[in-house]
């Protein structure tokens, strides 16, 4: 007899109400802690500014070393790619700036849980709340360094369509694969501590494999298999309607298809595993 069983028994005996199955109860900690967003807000907030204590700029701390990124890079690579700076520096732009954001979700998401061990032994909380508070985090940022990106594309004349509003969708898309993505790394995380140091060192390798400051048209017949890379679709479809060109055929449907697999494979896990989280960490 197992224990769910056990404790089923023993609460039809004395007559108590059953405890809710653990679909029931994973779906009502994403319930509750989504509904909860005075709290996940106001703490990554504070997040942020405990990150900047003491700074007279802070976020834009990271907005000025990514201009800084974008010229040393744009302009050596501009004629290594033999690419007009026209074009070439507001590609780098947005691209570096998409890129920071899937990135930090992504490794941010290794300590959803571990960073917040204490309040989670001490205070009973939704675990949901924890990954809302570590991507509204990283949305805070990028929406500091957004700011660089209409400014290059007034500097350098590109041509802005109606096309660009696909960009909101694209965004969602992202921020719901960094929600599914903090809740599965901060899971495994937290039950090996090896998986940190591992998927840092993997996001450092494809962001040389991702065509991020290279050009998609370098790889010539391959070009159409880039979407194939889930963390290239993010940034096609939001690059790409920026820069007034649609993304390639299948970034969209990658990106799509990597949301709903995503998502209902890690709430599978999530509705396994969600009591034991506490214990691990």
């Amino acid at each position: 007899m197992t224990g769910a069983m056990v404790v089923q028994s023993i609460s039809a005996s004395a007559g108590l109400p059953l405890p809710p199955s653990r679909m029931a109860a994973a779906w009502g900690d994403l319930l509750e802690g989504s509904s909860k967003s005075w709290m996940w807000s106001a703490m990554a907030m504070q997040d942020i500014k405990l990150r900047y204590r003491g700074s007279v700029l802070g976020p834009f701390w990271l907005t000025i070393s990514t201009v800084i990124m974008v010229a040393a890079i744009g302009l050596i690579y501009a004629r290594l790619f033999n690419i007009e700076i026209g074009r070439y520096l507001p590609f780098l732009t947005i691209g570096l700036v998409i890129w920071q954001y899937v990135s930090s979700l992504i490794t941010d998401g290794c300590q959803t849980f571990l960073s917040a061990q204490n309040v989670i032994h001490r205070v009973p909380m939704p675990f949901s709340i924890h990954v809302c508070r570590s991507v509204y985090r990283n949305l805070i940022v990028l929406a500091h360094n957004m700011v660089i990106v209409p400014v290059v594309l007034v500097i350098f004349h590109v041509p802005v369509g109606w096309n660009v509003l696909s960009i909101v969708p694209a965004l969602i898309l992202i921020t719901l694969n960094g929600m599914w993505v903090a809740f599965l790394l901060g899971m495994l995380s937290a039950r090996y501590r090896d998986v940190p140091p591992i998927v840092t060192s993997f996001v450092q390798v494809v962001f040389f494999v991702t065509p991020i400051f290279w050009p998609p048209a370098a790889l010539g017949i391959w070009t159409p298999f880039l979407p194939l890379n889930p963390l290239f679709a993010a940034i096609d479809v939001v690059r790409a309607p920026l820069l007034g060109q649609a993304p390639l055929a299948y970034s969209w449907s990658v990106l799509l298809i990597v949301t709903v697999l995503g998502c209902l494979g890690t709430f599978a896990i999530f509705v396994k595993f969600r009591p034991r989280i506490a214990y691990w960490i």
